[in-house]
């Protein structure tokens, strides 16, 4: 299968929900159990516990990094690369790297989150992406129904579920009808 199911999600998570951490790595166990690749912004939080997860599970994650290089990513921007499988050095900060990362993605799932997450829904909806919301998980996650509430475009690519599990096979579920209608 090999979709790319991009996770987003905040770096710094005090704000998420008591069970974040957990939530974070079961989303990218299912994603590995289903034999997807997980895309993430390569940063903590959320986006690390992920991978971890997808890791721990026997799957394969490929971090987008804002850095230019790994000794930037590391010393610049303090950022992990012990769970990531292969890591991709945009040296386009964090806006652009944002940009990239959703862009390469089939789907995008969003778990608690900040402006970046934010920025990441955004540019989801304006790439026309599947984007799976997790109930729950607090901060933008949690904003989200209400932001787009009325009659904006893209709103039926959005799944909403509390459940990682559900949300990741959802999503899943949701890409392979997209691609479906596209084959060629």
């Amino acid at each position: 299968m090999q979709y790319k199911i991009a996770v987003s999600g905040a770096a710094e998570i005090s704000h998420c929900c008591d069970s974040i951490i957990l939530l974070s790595k079961e989303v990218g166990k299912e994603i590995a159990r289903s034999h997807c690749v997980l895309v993430s912004g390569a940063t903590t939080g959320v986006p690390y516990f992920s991978a971890a997860g997808c890791k721990e599970a026997g799957g394969f994650n490929v971090g987008f990094s804002p850095a230019g290089s790994e000794v930037e990513h590391v010393k610049r921007y303090h950022l992990p690369v012990d769970v990531f499988d292969v890591m991709i050095y945009t040296g386009s900060d964090y806006s652009g790297r944002d940009i990239i990362m959703t862009k390469s993605a089939d789907a995008v799932i969003i778990v608690c989150g900040r402006m970046g997450t934010l920025h990441e829904f955004t540019t989801a909806v304006e790439c026309k992406k599947p984007i799976g919301i997790l109930l729950g998980s607090g901060g933008t996650a949690d904003k989200i129904p209400d932001l787009v509430k009325g009659t904006y475009r893209g709103i039926k690519k959005i799944v909403y579920d509390r459940d990682p599990v559900s949300l990741v096979q959802k999503m899943i579920e949701k890409v392979g009808k997209e691609k479906e209608k596209i084959k060629i």
